[in-house]
């Protein structure tokens, strides 16, 4: 199930959606312009769970940031054309009315905060772990947590595959995000130690998602209202 859209227009343009975008995509072409010197940036730049939890060394010439600095850039990094082009999809689709609903700077925050939890949700239960951690994929999924949360029954065009033939269907979000959150759950159980999709991630963020969304929609409201009755 491949999402090509959704109905339902933002009253303002996404500025920080399509600046997430933009970063993201720079980026890539930045880490395919190093050439086989990429991993070395995957390595500096992602989360390694031993580096983070259990004070494990890199290289001197791989210490670029900090540990704990890796927790936002390897937000921004991505493993392959195809794992760029599918969080770049989700983020178009579904972050736009979110940004719409929690305001620009609460967005910024609200994005970090679920992209933390993902890597933490990841990485805590594989301390020792030294693969490194990489991609937009958890912080997009809390995006899809408070969509599911803000517009259940707006309408999402998705693709089915049916052998050689494909359907598009106009499914409520509710449906096409609980389909995606049971997939993740099902992968996650079913994946190894090993390297990989971080499905553990996935679902951190979503389930942060739907507790934060809420949460920074009710806080801005109030902000707006305060800032509103001082003038």
């Amino acid at each position: 199930m491949i999402p090509l859209g959704d109905e339902n227009p933002t009253r303002s343009k996404p500025i920080v959606t399509i600046t997430l975008l933009v970063i993201c995509c720079l980026i890539y072409l930045w880490q395919m312009s190093l050439g086989q010197e990429g991993q070395r940036a995957v390595y500096a730049l992602g989360v390694i769970p031993a580096r983070l939890l259990e004070g494990g060394a890199l290289p001197v010439s791989l210490q670029w940031v900090s540990a704990e600095m890796t927790i936002i850039t390897s937000m921004f990094l991505h493993g392959g054309f195809m794992h760029l082009a599918g969080n770049m999809l989700y983020l178009w689709i579904f972050g736009d009315n979110v940004e719409d609903i929690l305001g620009k700077v609460p967005f910024i925050l609200f994005y970090l905060a679920c992209g933390i939890i993902a890597v933490f949700t990841q990485a805590i239960p594989e301390p020792d772990s030294t693969i490194p951690m990489i991609g937009a994929s958890g912080a997009i999924s809390g995006i899809l947590g408070a969509y599911v949360v803000f517009f259940p029954k707006h309408k999402v065009r998705v693709a089915i595959p049916f052998g050689f033939f494909i359907q598009v269907l106009r499914l409520p979000a509710f449906v096409v995000l609980l389909f995606w959150f049971i997939f993740q759950l099902i992968s996650s159980a079913g994946a190894g130690t090993g390297g990989g999709v971080a499905f553990r991630a996935h679902i951190g963020g979503f389930v942060a998602g739907l507790v934060l969304g809420p949460i920074v929609a009710v806080l801005t409201r109030r902000f707006r209202k305060t800032s509103e009755s001082n003038y």
